[in-house]
């Protein structure tokens, strides 16, 4: 695979078949080392407990209902915030039992355009020489249909050691829908992901059999976010499935589909909107810290002014210039 060209045939197939595609050393290691280095400076620099309102990042809990909606959260699709582990604060106190760099869930979600180390993924330019090497992201969008990408949201997830919590399985349109549906996740790992700290599994195929039943909206008074009925599409417009074959969606969590994921750092994930995925508890000593981005389609889709992320006053990031 040239550099320039995105992703070959066969790639293109595999990820078209099975909804996520895993590319080895996508990042070269002197990449996965800096933005290993400026996540730490973050943690230990930028983050500070004063004047933060402790959010915790929830991610549904056992009925798929608790998130985070707080103004701090909802405020950070232009901002790089911080957001807390649950498992981090002591249940008595309701103070933080770690340190505050080991407290941390994920840090998002404007990393892409305002952390000049982290831009270095998506740029086409980098003038950083240590990301010399990467796969360039646009060729790869282009590869999978995408007319206009763009970028709206960028996090750093942590998976702490010992703390770091399970994710349930889910879609990210439910998150980052448009009509029709066309978000893609890029996951690069910068540790190992195993399956003692945490790895991502997938049930491969389920793209074009689960539909985007629910989406995470605002609330009509704009003051938190709920689950609710998606009235929108279900499906890109590219996916055609029988309704015979939909999985029910009391089936989703059924764990014989999942198949693990399990990647060495520098790899690239790509995970298709519709695709069901989850992780594991951290339970181990070792932590498990990706990078992770979504692309969604400007050309010919329609992003709700009710979704929980709402686009800064220049737009979401083009990935062409």
């Amino acid at each position: 695979m040239s550099p320039q060209d995105g992703l070959t045939p066969s790639q293109v197939a595999a990820f078209n078949q099975d909804g996520y595609l895993i590319i080895p050393d996508a990042l070269p290691p002197a990449a996965v080392a800096a933005l290993l280095c400026e996540t730490h400076r973050l943690l230990e620099e930028d983050f500070t407990l004063e004047g933060h309102p402790l959010t915790k990042f929830q991610t549904g809990g056992d009925d798929g209902q608790e998130h985070v909606g707080d103004d701090y959260f909802l405020g950070s699709g232009d901002q790089v915030r911080f957001f807390l582990e649950e498992d981090a604060f002591d249940v008595t106190t309701g103070q933080l039992a770690k340190p505050k760099e080991r407290a941390v869930n994920k840090i998002g979600h404007y990393l892409h355009v305002l952390n000049p180390v982290f831009a270095n993924v998506t740029s086409a330019a980098s003038q950083d020489t240590a990301f010399d090497g990467i796969l360039p992201v646009a060729p790869i969008a282009h590869s999978l249909g995408f007319r206009d990408p763009r970028c709206l949201q960028s996090m750093i997830i942590c998976k702490q050691p010992e703390i770091g919590g399970a994710v349930p399985p889910h879609q990210d349109s439910t998150f980052l829908y448009t009509d029709p549906p066309s978000a893609v996740g890029f996951w690069y790992a910068l540790e190992d992901a195993t399956v003692t700290n945490g790895c991502l599994s997938f049930w491969p195929g389920s793209h074009k059999t689960a539909p985007v039943r629910k989406r995470l909206m605002r609330r009509d008074d704009r003051t938190g976010t709920h689950i609710v009925d998606n009235p929108g599409l279900q499906f890109p417009k590219d996916i055609k499935s029988d309704e015979a074959d939909l999985i029910p969606a009391d089936a989703e969590d059924d764990t014989s589909k999942y198949v693990l994921g399990e990647v060495k750092a520098g790899s690239l994930v790509l995970i298709h909107g519709n695709l069901l995925h989850k992780s594991e508890k951290n339970l181990s000593e070792k932590g498990r810290i990706i990078y992770t981005f979504h692309v969604i389609e400007g050309e010919g889709t329609t992003y709700d002014n009710k979704n929980w992320l709402q686009p800064p006053a220049q737009g979401f990031t083009k990935l062409y210039a």
